[in-house]
């Protein structure tokens, strides 16, 4: 399973995030704690942005432990929002098309989890995709083609709406063709302005993800695993839930993909905030 990480607010360093820390992204990557496998060495990927609407995007096959470029870029390197991810593969190659955030337009998204099956639920998937959206796919993850669909589904119109969609409509494919119903989904994704988080899975066993403030008034971080031992800070964010992190701070939403139930919840937005 991967690890990941996510910032919204004032800008900050991404080595606040990436390096710093105790428990930064890149001591994750041989050292995760609360994961299934300890190391995540099947690449790495950070999306930032900056003066301009798409995001900058830095990917490599290399484990983050041992890429002197990425600890140099993220000391450098100052952002309101950004994504980075480290990879331990559950499908499709270790080669840099398959390594997160993946990118279209001004979209990122990047993902921990699995979809049950993929290989028989990936060509009837990618049929859904418009010549563009299919076009765009250039890599053989089930992370990436959840993304793009969901891109079809109406990301730009509805965020939540359309991840949720996505995941209902790969869930119901698998029960048609008799595959096993199973998405394990915890993802993060924006447009730049807003950062989305979402924590599901069809089992129950959805992965990790926690919520802490940081950077001044505003602002948050999301990961998979805290990124240190203060454990007053760190929120867990609870199963079946949605985050948006905005211009007004934090707000966390139920969240279940049949019947696209998105609907804000005040008691989790308080645990959280």
């Amino acid at each position: 399973m991967c690890r990941w990480a996510a910032y919204r607010g004032e800008p900050i360093y991404l080595e606040e995030l990436v390096s710093s820390p105790a428990h930064s992204l890149i001591e994750q990557s041989h050292c995760a704690t609360r994961a299934k496998t300890a190391t995540n060495g099947d690449g790495f990927g950070i999306a930032w942005y900056g003066e301009r609407p798409e995001p900058g995007r830095y990917r490599d096959i290399l484990p983050a432990w041992s890429d002197c470029n990425l600890k140099s870029i993220a000391r450098q390197i100052r952002s309101p929002l950004f994504l980075a991810h480290v990879r331990a593969a559950t499908g499709g190659g270790t080669r840099r098309d398959n390594c997160h955030p993946f990118v279209h337009g001004v979209w990122s998204f990047m993902h921990n989890g699995q979809v049950a099956d993929f290989e028989h639920l990936r060509r009837p998937l990618e049929m859904m995709l418009d010549d563009e959206l299919y076009a765009a796919r250039t890599g053989a993850t089930d992370s990436e083609l959840l993304f793009l669909l969901a891109r079809q589904f109406g990301l730009a119109r509805d965020p939540l709406a359309a991840m949720a969609e996505a995941i209902s409509v790969v869930e119901q494919l698998a029960q048609r063709l008799g595959c096993r119903v199973l998405v394990r989904f915890t993802a993060a994704f924006s447009d730049g302005r807003t950062l989305y988080a979402v924590r599901y899975s069809t089992d129950d066993l959805a992965p990790t993800l926690y919520a802490a403030p940081m950077g001044g008034a505003g602002g948050y971080c999301l990961v998979s695993e805290p990124l240190n031992d203060d454990t007053e800070a760190w929120v867990e964010v609870p199963d079946g839930s949605a985050v948006v992190v905005g211009a007004d701070g934090i707000d966390v939403r139920l969240f279940a993909p049949h019947g696209h139930c998105v609907a804000k919840d005040p008691e989790l937005a308080a645990i959280v905030s």
